[in-house]
């Protein structure tokens, strides 16, 4: 595939364009960039010539990986202005755990940043001046096209997300249809016939879980109330939020299925200021299972994703990219964790 120049649109060469002009293999031309006295003059000047004339560089990550000399991984967290999800949220810090776990097992550093999910291109500046030889991403966001625009570059890129259409990077995630069905069917196992759903469905993960939600709701020949879904993002207040919204409405519900333990704990501290039990007169059931979620009054009921395995399963496909070796999406199970909020069992 073709890489272009994230910046001007333009074609960005490959070492293998270089080879194909030039009559050699790969090999020769990185030996003739580094001046190897392996390679004659003539072969030499030619292939540094036609270098030159595609404006084709050597990508100093991957020398310096090959070498030894460089074993760092850039972690990159989007930063969405519209909800300014903060670093410090419980879901981020126990991905982080589980990438630096699995970066750690490896021998290698993590380079941490944070840039604008509306400024994606910033996320390869580490990788093009040699900082660090590839980049997992913590989020697609809505930014599916600008993300199969950097697998274009060939640049070794992992994102933690969900598979969609017309993918062309490498994705690892949890199978959120099946925890939004496994969320859904245990408050329906409960008695319970009006279920709200909080969260943002223009994010691919958040759709997804949505879809599980209406799948459960189906199945029990339930019909799904759209005055029942909020759109709330990934901050501390959104669950707070996401029960004012319902109550202004004035619509009849006995559970929320919340996209997040944060939502879910925030919307059960509202529930509270508003004279509403849980689980009794409202059961609700989080999403991510934070460290917090079994300390929580009363204790959250949630459906896990394995950030341990996925911090692992991202770090091994980063590297097979780095390593030359095609790396293909990876879709983790998801768990529900039974504790008191959601219910009885």
């Amino acid at each position: 595939m073709a890489q272009r120049d994230g910046t001007r649109g333009q074609r960005r060469p490959q070492m293998a364009d270089v080879a194909r002009l030039a009559g050699v293999s790969m090999a020769t031309v990185s030996r003739a960039l580094n001046n190897s006295p392996l390679v004659n003059a003539e072969t030499r000047q030619r292939v540094t010539e036609l270098a030159r004339t595609l404006s084709y560089r050597i990508n100093i990550g991957a020398q310096n990986l090959r070498l030894g000399q460089n074993r760092t991984v850039g972690v990159v967290m989007p930063f969405d202005e519209a909800t300014r999800q903060h670093l410090s949220d419980p879901f981020f810090l126990g991905m982080l755990g589980g990438v630096g776990g699995a970066l750690a097992e490896r021998g290698f550093d993590m380079l941490l940043s944070r840039v604008d999910a509306d400024a994606l291109d910033g996320t390869t500046q580490p990788y093009d001046s040699g900082r660090v030889n590839g980049v997992i991403l913590i989020g697609q966001w809505r930014c599916h096209d600008r993300l199969n625009a950097l697998a274009a570059r060939g640049v070794p890129l992992v994102v933690w997300g969900a598979q969609l259409p017309q993918q062309a990077y490498c994705t690892v995630g949890g199978d959120n249809v099946t925890g939004g069905e496994l969320a859904t069917r245990h408050l329906i196992g409960n008695g319970r016939r009006r279920v709200a759903f909080f969260g943002d469905i223009n994010l691919p993960e958040v759709a997804h879980r949505f879809r599980g939600y209406s799948n459960a709701l189906k199945a029990a020949g339930l019909d799904p109330d759209p005055l029942l879904r909020v759109s709330v993002p990934f901050v501390p207040h959104g669950g707070h939020d996401g029960v004012r919204e319902l109550l202004r409405r004035g619509v009849a519900f006995d559970a929320i299925f919340a996209c997040s333990d944060l939502l879910a704990m925030t919307a059960i501290n509202e529930l509270r200021a508003h004279g509403r039990v849980v689980p009794d007169d409202v059961a609700v059931v989080g999403y991510d299972d934070i460290e917090l979620a079994c300390h929580f009054h009363p204790p959250l009921t949630t459906v896990r994703q394995p950030l341990v395995d996925a911090g692992r399963a991202m770090v091994a496909r980063l590297l097979d990219q780095i390593d030359g070796r095609p790396a293909t999406s990876m879709q983790l199970p998801t768990q529900l964790i039974i504790r008191e909020s959601g219910g009885s069992a």
